[in-house]
C-alpha cells in the first residue's frame, strides 16, 4: 500500500516541479505534505515518513504515515528524499537596501521606489529563498507598514515582515532623516515611540543609545514595552551594551567593539545576571556574523554577484546600478575594518553563548555585497561550518527562537497542529549538510505553495 502512495506522490511531485527549480507564482492551496523526514522545530528526534495535513492557512495533523490519514484530492506535494522543516526567519534585514556599495547614492536616489517597488522585491527574494518571516529593522514609515500590510493581505508575494520603522538615535545621519528619528529629551524619547506605534510597528529599534542620555534611553524603552513592543539596540560599542542593559532592552543586534579581542569582562558580568533572571524572559542576541567571517572569500569569489536570483522583482535599471557599484569588491570602504574584526568573532560569539543569551539568525541583508536571495543560508553555514553550533540548534535559531522572540510562538515557528503552514523543503539530510539550505525545493506559506 506504501508502495502506491510513494508511487503517485511521486508523479505529484514530478508534475509540481516540471517547470524547472527557479521562482513559480504562487500555485495554490496545499492540502499534505507526505513522505518527507520532519524537523518540525522543537529540537526532538527528526519523523520519518511524515505527513503534515493543512486545511487552509494553518496544519491540523502533524505525524508519521499511518498515524495520520492523508486527506482525499490532489493538492498534496510528495517530499520523498528530503527534509522538511519550518520556513526560516532572518530577524535582521533592510528590505530599502539590496546590496548597493554606496549608501549615499542609494539614498538620494530611490526613495521614491523604496515603497512601489525595492522593498516588495526584497521580501518577494526573501520568501523564494525559505524566508518565511523576517524582521525590519530600519526604513521609511510609511512605506515599511504599506509594504507589510499588503503582503498580509495579498496583494504582494513576500515573507510575513515585522516592521521596525525609522530607527530611533540621538541625531540622524545627514540625509537619513527619511528613515531615522532623533530624540533631543526624554518627552520627545517617548513621542517618537508613541508616533511609531500608534502607526502599527512591530518593533522599536534604537542606535548609538551611547550618545543619548541614560534617561532618553530608559524612556524610549519603557514606552516601547507600555506599548507591548520589543525593543532592539545595536551593540557596535561597549556604552550602547552597558545602556541598553541598564534600560532593558530585549534584543541586541551584532557582533561589534571593533577589533576589540573580546566583550569587558563587565559587560559579561551584566549580560550573565540578565540572562539568567527567569522572570525577564530570554535575552535575545543576533550577531549577523557570516558577512564579518565571509567577506575576504567572497571579496575574492564574488560569482554570487552574477547570480540572478538578487534580481528578482527590480528593474534593469536598478539592477545595473547595485553591479557597478560592486565592480571592485576589494575598495569597498563599508568593509576596510572587517579584516581587523574577523579574527576576534569566534571568541565574542561564544562569550555571549556562555553567558547564557539565546542567539537568533539574522543577516543584516542588503548591506554592500549581501542579497535577500542568500543572506540566510550563508548565516546558518557559518554558525555550523566555522562556528561549530550543531545543526539542529542552528536551525531553531531560524525557526522556533525568532518566534519567541517576536512573541508569535502560538502562530509560526514549529511545525504543529495550530500553527500556521509555514514550511520549506530541502533535498538532503539539512543536519548533515546545512548549505542545502542554499537550494530550497518547495516553499510553503500561510497553506500557499510559492516554490
Amino acid at each position: 500500500m506504501r508502495r502506491g502512495i510513494t508511487m503517485v506522490l511521486g508523479l505529484l511531485l514530478i508534475a509540481g516541479l516540471s517547470s524547472g527549480s527557479g521562482e513559480m507564482a504562487a500555485q495554490g492551496k496545499v492540502k499534505a505534505l507526505v513522505g518527507g523526514t520532519l524537523i518540525d522545530g522543537f529540537g526532538g528526534r527528526p519523523i520519518r515518513n511524515s505527513v503534515v495535513v493543512i486545511d487552509g492557512e494553518r496544519i491540523t495533523a502533524v505525524g508519521a504515515q499511518g498515524a495520520v490519514q492523508i486527506p482525499a484530492g490532489d493538492d498534496m506535494i510528495s517530499t520523498e528524499g528530503m527534509r522538511v522543516l519550518p520556513g526560516l526567519w532572518d530577524m535582521h534585514v533592510h528590505l530599502m537596501l539590496s546590496g548597493h556599495s554606496d549608501y549615499a547614492h542609494w539614498d538620494k536616489t530611490y526613495p521614491s521606489q523604496l515603497g512601489p517597488v525595492i522593498m516588495p522585491a526584497g521580501a518577494k527574494q526573501l520568501l523564494l529563498a525559505g524566508v518565511t518571516s523576517a524582521r525590519d529593522l530600519g526604513a521609511p514609515l510609511e512605506a515599511s507598514i504599506d509594504v507589510r500590510n499588503r503582503i498580509n493581505k495579498g496583494q504582494l508575494q513576500g515573507a510575513t515582515m515585522y516592521m521596525s520603522g525609522p530607527f530611533i538615535q540621538h541625531e540622524p545621519y545627514p540625509g537619513t532623516e527619511l528613515f531615522r528619528w532623533g530624540v533631543n529629551g526624554v518627552d520627545e524619547a517617548r513621542a517618537r515611540v508613541r508616533k511609531l506605534a500608534d502607526a502599527g510597528v512591530d518593533v522599536i529599534k534604537l542606535i548609538d543609545q551611547d550618545q543619548m542620555t541614560i534617561d532618553e534611553v530608559k524612556a524610549v524603552v519603557d514606552e516601547a514595552h507600555r506599548r507591548n513592543l520589543p525593543v532592539v539596540a545595536h551593540s557596535h560599542r561597549p556604552d550602547e551594551i552597558r545602556r541598553g542593559l541598564i534600560a532593558g532592552v530585549d534584543n541586541f543586534e551584532h557582533t561589534g567593539l571593533a577589533a576589540a579581542p573580546e566583550y569587558p569582562e563587565d559587560i559579561i558580568k551584566a549580560i550573565r545576571e540578565r540572562a539568567a533572571n527567569m522572570a525577564a524572559g530570554p535575552l535575545f542576541w543576533t550577531p549577523t556574523i557570516e558577512g564579518l567571517f565571509n567577506y575576504e572569500y567572497i571579496r575574492d569569489n564574488p560569482e554570487h554577484i552574477d547570480d540572478t536570483a538578487w534580481h528578482e522583482g527590480l528593474p534593469k535599471t536598478i539592477v545595473d546600478d547595485i553591479k557597478q557599484s560592486l565592480t571592485h569588491p576589494e575598495r569597498l570602504d563599508y568593509f576596510r575594518a572587517t579584516p581587523s574584526r574577523r579574527p576576534t568573532l569566534a571568541r565574542k560569539f561564544n562569550q555571549l553563548r556562555e553567558a547564557g543569551v539565546t542567539l537568533l539568525i539574522g543577516t543584516d541583508s542588503g548591506i554592500p555585497m549581501k542579497f535577500h536571495s542568500g543572506s540566510t543560508w550563508r548565516e546558518l553555514d557559518a554558525w555550523v561550518n566555522l562556528l561549530g553550533v550543531d545543526a539542529m540548534t542552528t536551525i531553531r535559531a531560524a525557526t522556533y527562537w525568532p518566534a519567541v522572540a517576536m512573541r508569535k510562538e502560538r502562530e509560526v515557528g514549529t511545525i504543529s497542529p495550530g500553527k500556521y503552514a509555514d514550511l520549506i523543503a530541502v533535498r538532503g539530510d539539512v543536519l548533515r549538510y546545512i548549505n542545502l539550505l542554499q537550494r530550497v525545493d518547495i516553499v510553503v506559506k500561510r497553506g500557499t505553495r510559492y516554490k
